[in-house]
């Protein structure tokens, strides 16, 4: 789905949008634009609490196609080496840190975060943004980034959470929708950290601006349909607007969403 339709629910990257910035005013766009700017504005939060420095090496697990590493390496803080499972957005990435300029910088691999083919104690930091969800074993990918980190190196990460008990429904319109696996409480989310030998420093909600992607990406589906359509197929079409419905209650519903920094 990522590969397919990402991009036409979002240009810049792949990742929940930051449409409530926490210490700005909101502003007004169309609706593509607005998507755009909420998912650049999410990525410029990371960055501002990443504090990667010159010469610091970080880890992006789960990078999508390209779009937040593009932008730190272009704000000049060090260099950055992602991962996907998609030799697709392997592409994509490559393409854009060409475009950028920024290729010195950014080194783009298909790899698996479950299994990382890099050595102990290499990289500064890590991010994992919107990517864990799509893992099917999280104790072991945090246990990976974990291995991989410096001494006091940090993982920022975004996640999904569950909150009470979800109609069975709605659960797996979101898993089929995200391809993703059930999300845990916060408080399992922050035992996985910890088991994986991580202390948390700081933790944000941003639950209600996960609720805004959630129905954003409806009405960019509904106005986007034909392209949809063209580019997946009128079956998988059909499927997503048949999701839809019970995406949204759940994400209205049952479901938060959290910004949590952690370190070695």
């Amino acid at each position: 789905m990522y590969d397919r339709m990402g991009e036409l629910l979002g240009s810049t990257a792949l990742h929940v949008g930051l449409y409530v910035p926490p210490d700005s005013p909101p502003s007004v766009a169309g609706l593509p634009e607005l998507a755009d700017l909420a998912q650049d504005r999410q990525t410029d939060h990371l960055l501002d609490h990443t504090g990667l420095g010159p010469g610091e090496h970080l880890l992006d697990i789960g990078c999508g196609t390209g779009g937040p590493a593009v932008r730190l390496a272009g704000r000049g803080g060090g260099r950055v080496t992602g991962i996907t499972v998609s030799r697709v957005q392997v592409e994509r990435c490559r393409e854009r840190a060409r475009a950028a300029g920024l290729a010195d910088r950014l080194d783009f691999r298909h790899g698996d975060a479950m299994d990382l083919e890099f050595d102990d104690e290499v990289f500064d930091a890590a991010w994992a943004i919107d990517s864990l969800t799509h893992m099917r074993d999280r104790p072991r990918a945090l246990r990976e980034a974990h291995r991989v980190l410096r001494p006091g190196g940090r993982l920022l990460l975004t996640e999904f959470t569950l909150r009470g008990t979800p109609p069975e429904a709605e659960l797996a319109a979101f898993t089929e929708m995200w391809s993703a696996g059930a999300p845990s409480s916060l408080s399992g989310l922050l035992a996985e950290t910890e088991e994986a030998g991580f202390h948390a420093v700081r933790l944000w909600d941003l639950t209600a601006n996960m609720r805004i992607s959630g129905e954003v990406m409806g009405a960019l589906f509904a106005d986007r349909r034909a392209e949809i359509e063209a580019r997946c197929g009128a079956e998988t079409a059909r499927r997503t607007g048949e999701l839809l419905v019970p995406f949204r209650a759940f994400c209205r519903g049952h479901l938060e969403y959290h910004l949590m920094l952690v370190r070695k």
